[in-house]
């Protein structure tokens, strides 16, 4: 297959007349600028060609939820604590057809935004009563099973979740469907491995240690050793709650505690980190670890702010995550992360550099950072690499008549993922003409679950 376009963005920065090769296995095999529309002999001819972001954290169950927590709760505020507790009760109604229907849904969407790939932090694992499965990796298969419905690329992350705070206390009520032990937890790994080794190549698991609050340290000292080549993810440092009740437990903070003990490198993605001291968030960024931005979510939550124009300058590598799900847009999420600087430093501009715009910037840290933390070849488009490419619609009002970098600044904060026309992921041409190919079939079967799921409420 051969994808010509007007400009792209490669490498070595905006091209024009680029010409994109890709083989049967879904990789690129070629990159070649200059090449006329005649001459290419594309099978799709586009005016402007990406590279695809990797979408680094999901639960895709949460997507289910989306606007129904936004009603005020007996106490003084609402927080992420009384949030939690209204997801826990909406879990009750999860069947494995239901989970499945709502991940294919939310993969859909991320692919119509112009995510090529997703990382899904899985922590459903148990029945409603918290009664394993006869198979204990149920859920994961139907992770799984979503994905070679919708075709996005993906990166499964069966989560361990023990305890309900680091004072050992069982888990209770909802949390009880994510309980596992190191030996139940090795089932479930294997049989996420299973799955995935039946889908296409591009397809891999990680490792994901819930939180410091839900895995005890010897078991973490386990899981961080258990898969050593795979990705491994973390929540940390979301909550000012959290971090006070580590350092309670272990009298250092959450950040600080971790690289103390652990060799925190290149396959860690640290999940949040909103909460930082200078020196914690020097750590993260020179350690190569990816700090995991959900900035829609994060703003849902009242999270807080992460630094993330100081965790760049100092060399730090992020990326992007859509969490909850509330909002399934790849633009508002970097729009958002932007905007929280300029609100925090009341300044405009904060992550543009004399070299880069904001739009540009951003983009490339999307990328990059989602590239490493799904463990995936991709994020730019050059030979070897996944073929995870966008094209953008140059017909747009917002977009005409721009150029270069204006076109992401364009797309970021002035249009919607609305201007994502086209999607491959590893090949795979999942979006045309801005819609999923299986739309209609998924969003029926979405449809008839959230029938079912919102009698739970």
């Amino acid at each position: 297959m051969r994808i010509w376009a007007a400009a792209a963005l490669l490498e070595n920065g905006w091209q024009r007349d680029v010409c994109v090769e890709v083989s049967a296995d879904g990789r690129i095999a070629d990159v070649k600028s200059g090449i006329s529309r005649q001459d290419a002999s594309a099978d799709h001819a586009l005016q402007i060609l990406l590279p695809a972001v990797g979408n680094l954290h999901s639960h895709a169950f949460q997507r289910a939820m989306a606007g129904l927590s936004e009603r005020r709760g007996a106490g003084a505020h609402d927080t992420f604590w009384t949030w939690r507790d209204i997801m826990y009760r909406f879990l009750s109604g999860f069947t494995p057809e239901e989970v499945e229907a709502v991940a294919a849904f939310v993969q859909m969407e991320m692919l119509e935004a112009g995510y090529a790939a997703s990382a899904e932090f899985h922590y459903v694992h148990n029945q409603a009563d918290g009664t394993p499965y006869d198979d204990p990796a149920e859920l994961s298969r139907r992770i799984a099973n979503a994905a070679e419905i919708s075709g996005i690329g993906l990166t499964l992350l069966p989560v361990y979740y023990a305890v309900g705070g680091l004072d050992g206390r069982d888990l209770a009520g909802g949390q009880r469907r994510f309980h596992s032990d190191l030996d139940s937890f090795a089932r479930i790994l294997e049989g996420a491995e299973e799955a995935v080794a039946r889908m296409p190549a591009d397809a891999r698991t990680g490792v994901a240690p819930h939180s410091l609050r839900a895995v005890p340290r010897d078991a973490l000292a386990r899981l961080v050793t258990l898969r050593p080549d795979a990705p491994l993810h973390m929540h940390i440092a979301e909550q000012t709650g959290e971090i006070e009740e580590v350092e309670a437990a272990y009298g250092r903070r959450p950040v600080d505690w971790l690289f103390a003990e652990h060799s925190v490198d290149e396959r860690w993605c640290l999940i949040h980190c909103t909460h930082l001291t200078e020196d914690e968030r020097r750590q993260i960024a020179t350690s190569g670890a990816v700090a995991g931005l959900c900035p829609i979510t994060e703003s849902s939550l009242g999270d807080g702010i992460f630094d993330g124009a100081r965790f760049i300058d100092d060399g730090g590598t992020l990326g992007i995550g859509s969490d909850s799900n509330i909002r399934i847009a790849l633009s508002e999420e970097l729009r958002t992360l932007e905007y929280s600087q300029r609100l925090r430093d009341r300044h405009r501009a904060i992550l543009a550099t004399p070299e880069a715009s904001c739009g540009r910037r951003l983009f490339d840290a999307a990328r990059a950072g989602g590239a490493r933390a799904l463990g995936r070849e991709a994020g730019a488009i050059k030979a070897g690499n996944w073929a995870d490419m966008l094209a953008l619609d140059a017909a747009s009002v917002h977009l005409e008549g721009l150029e270069g970098d204006t076109l992401l600044d364009a797309w970021i904060f002035a249009g919607d993922d609305r201007l994502v026309t086209d999607v491959w992921a590893a090949g795979r041409h999942v979006v045309k003409a801005g819609r999923h190919v299986r739309r209609d079939e998924i969003e029926a079967r979405y449809r008839r679950a959230m029938t079912v799921l919102r009698e739970c409420l």
